[in-house]
C-alpha cells in the first residue's frame, strides 16, 4: 500500500444542447481541466477522518449533504474488504457547487480514482463510471453518465440520452470564459418551463428543440476543424432559442450581452438555465482579458477561464 494516494479529476461545461437533450437531440460537454479536483488518501493509526472544504471529521458524521460520498466511500471499503482500515481523506475542490460544472460527479470519480490507487488495484474505464454511479445516483436520483464521463475525460463528449456517450477529438485554439451570475441556477425549474411550453406551444417549442439539436450537431463539426467564428456564431444562436424558451434570465442576458459587446464571438448560458453561468468564447488570451473586465464589470460575481488545446 502506498504512503500517500491520489485521484484526480476536473470541471465540465455544458457547450451545446441544454434542455434540447432532455427530448432526445444531442449535446457536447467540454472537459475543464484547468479546474481541478484532488482527493489524496494518506494512512493512519487508527479512525477513518474525512478533510472537505466545509467538514472535518470522522467519516462516520460525515453530514448529510455528503450522503453520496459517504456511501461511495463505505462501499469502496467493503470492495476492499477493508470496512476497518484506517485511513485520512482530503478533497481540494476548485470546482464550485450547485453551478453545473460537475462537482459531485468530479468528487465521485476523484474518490474513485484514489481508493484504487490506495489499494494499488488497476481500474478500467468502466468501473470507474459504474463506482461514480453510486454516488451520482444517491446525490442526483438519475443521472445520465454525462457529468462522470466529462470530468473522467480529457476530451470533449457528444451525448444523445439512453444512446451515446463518446468522446471526441478537439482542433480547437481558442480560450472559453465562464462567469457566475450569483443567482443559483434552478434546473428542475427550468425542465419544468420547457415541459410546460411544449404542452401549450408544442409547433414552436418542437422547431426551437430541433433547431438546438442542428445548432449542437454543426458545433460538433466546428470543435473539430478550429472554426471559430461558426462556433460562436451558433453559440448566440442557441441562446436565442434558450431565450424563446424561457430559461434564461435578466442577469445572464446582461453578462451575455457585455461578453458579446467586448469582442466575443459567441456567449450564452450554460446548464440549467434561470441563473447559474454563462458561457463566452475568446479568439485569444487578448480578447479573453477584455472580455473577463467587461464581465466583472457587468455584475459577475465569479469567473473561471480554459484555453485549449489544453498543455
Amino acid at each position: 500500500m502506498k504512503k500517500t494516494s491520489i485521484g484526480k479529476s476536473h470541471a465540465k461545461v455544458i457547450l451545446m444542447g441544454e434542455h434540447s437533450v432532455v427530448y432526445g437531440q444531442p449535446a457536447i460537454a467540454l472537459p475543464l481541466p484547468d479546474i481541478s479536483f484532488t482527493t489524496t488518501i494518506m494512512p493512519r493509526l487508527a479512525g477513518q477522518m474525512i478533510f472537505t472544504p466545509t467538514y472535518q471529521g470522522p467519516l462516520s458524521s460525515l453530514a448529510e449533504n455528503y450522503e453520496g460520498i459517504r456511501q461511495l466511500i463505505l462501499r469502496l471499503l467493503d470492495f476492499f474488504n477493508a470496512k476497518k482500515r484506517p485511513f485520512t481523506l482530503h478533497i481540494n475542490s476548485d470546482i464550485p457547487q450547485e453551478r453545473g460544472m460537475g462537482s459531485s460527479a468530479a468528487s465521485a470519480i476523484s474518490i474513485v480514482r484514489a481508493f484504487y490507487d490506495f489499494f494499488d488495484t488497476p481500474l478500467s474505464s468502466e468501473h470507474l463510471q459504474t463506482w461514480a454511479a453510486v454516488e451520482e445516483r444517491i446525490t442526483h436520483g438519475s443521472p445520465s453518465g454525462l457529468d462522470t464521463s466529462t470530468v473522467a475525460s480529457s476530451l470533449p463528449i457528444w451525448f444523445i440520452k439512453n444512446e451515446l456517450t463518446q468522446p471526441f477529438e478537439l482542433n480547437l485554439n481558442a480560450t472559453f470564459i465562464l462567469a457566475d451570475t450569483g443567482i443559483h441556477g434552478q434546473t428542475g425549474l427550468a425542465v419544468s418551463v420547457v415541459r410546460s411550453l411544449l404542452e401549450e406551444q408544442p409547433h414552436t417549442t418542437k422547431k426551437s428543440i430541433q433547431h438546438l439539436g442542428e445548432l449542437t450537431t454543426a458545433a460538433h463539426h466546428a470543435l473539430q476543424f478550429n472554426t471559430l467564428s461558426e462556433l460562436g456564431s451558433l453559440m448566440n444562436q442557441a441562446q436565442a432559442e434558450l431565450q424563446t424558451l424561457g430559461v434564461s434570465h435578466p442577469q445572464l442576458d446582461t453578462l451575455i450581452h457585455a461578453a458579446r459587446q467586448a469582442g466575443a464571438l459567441g456567449a450564452k448560458l450554460t446548464g440549467g438555465g434561470i441563473g447559474g453561468t454563462m458561457l463566452a468564447l475568446a479568439p485569444d488570451q487578448k480578447a479573453a482579458d477584455g472580455i473577463i473586465e467587461a464581465l466583472e464589470n457587468a455584475g459577475a460575481t465569479e469567473i473561471w477561464t480554459q484555453t485549449y488545446p489544453t498543455n
